[in-house]
């Protein structure tokens, strides 16, 4: 048996609770793992607010790193190899928030000794979804590149990715995140009144209007915006391939995983009602 949180009701942080569950045994092409820490994103609670009432109780959770604890027959993980007591990551799974947890074995990375539990269970999801948004835009070397809401977890990624390509990159974010903005590689800009003139005076070259792609990490409806998703099958299927090239780039010092603060596993509601009010500070990691 171990302790995982659900959310047997659709709702927010209040309907969470902790139960205990089995863990079933790992068969071919599984792994179990003993989870050291579980990552936290705002699309686990967007999860459990909606649905099919025929998969209540929901699991919550998309990432984990830890420990292998038990290999299925004939089985290697997606970093090739695994035994068990090696490091691992786990992106995307079902029921992060565990003590221990059995998922497919093509979701488990080897983690990099260079990277922390807590940001290692917080690397992919915001990562991926960095990369996907690069990938549509087309964003590339060269490029004057407008990031909204670029202090937040798939901001700080995107600085950081754009920047390895040789991109300048205009971040929007409150006065209290110009710092993050600029200690990830881009340039700070104000939200509020008179943004599109300050925008087009800084990335002006002359005409005082050159952005060749802008990017929005707040979730805005906009009429005309292409916008990505991991149920998208394209976007799936793009985010499962870079994984380990973003694990690599973050193992290598290159992709920086800030984390503001962690709860022990048994106060996820609390992490929860930090996540929902939008300014977690950086990301949140429950340590079981």
């Amino acid at each position: 048996m171990t302790k995982h949180w659900v959310a047997p009701r659709f709702g927010g942080s209040e309907v969470l609770e902790f139960v205990e569950t089995d863990v079933p045994a790992p068969g071919r092409g599984e792994v179990t793992i003993t989870v050291r820490a579980a990552g936290m994103n705002p699309a686990d609670m967007k999860h459990t607010r909606q649905g099919d009432p025929d998969d209540l109780p929901v699991p919550v959770g998309y990432e984990v790193a830890g420990v292998i604890d038990a290999l299925g027959p004939d089985t290697t993980i997606a970093s090739g190899g695994g035994a068990v007591g090696d490091e691992v990551l786990a992106f995307r799974v079902n029921g992060g928030w565990s003590e221990r947890i059995t998922v497919p074995a093509a979701d488990v990375f080897a983690k990099p000794a260079t990277l922390g539990f807590a940001e290692a269970a917080n690397l992919l999801l915001a990562a991926t979804t960095a990369a996907d948004m690069i990938r549509v835009s087309r964003a590339s070397g060269g490029d004057t590149v407008l990031v909204h809401g670029a202090a937040g977890a798939v901001g700080v990624s995107l600085l950081q990715q754009l920047r390895l390509l040789g991109a300048r990159v205009i971040g929007t974010a409150s006065e209290r995140n110009a710092d993050t903005v600029a200690d990830f590689g881009g340039e700070w800009i104000a939200y509020g009144d008179g943004l599109e003139h300050r925008v087009r005076a800084l990335a002006g070259d002359g005409d005082g209007d050159r952005i060749d792609v802008a990017l929005d990490c707040v979730g805005t409806d906009e009429a005309g915006f292409p916008a990505v998703g991991g149920a998208q099958a394209a976007s799936k299927a793009f985010r499962d391939s870079v994984r380990q090239r973003l694990i690599d780039l973050a193992g290598a010092g290159d992709l920086v995983v800030p984390v503001a603060r962690t709860f022990p596993l048994a106060e996820a509601r609390a992490a929860a009602e930090l996540l929902e009010s939008g300014h977690p500070g950086g990301k949140l990691a429950l340590l079981p």
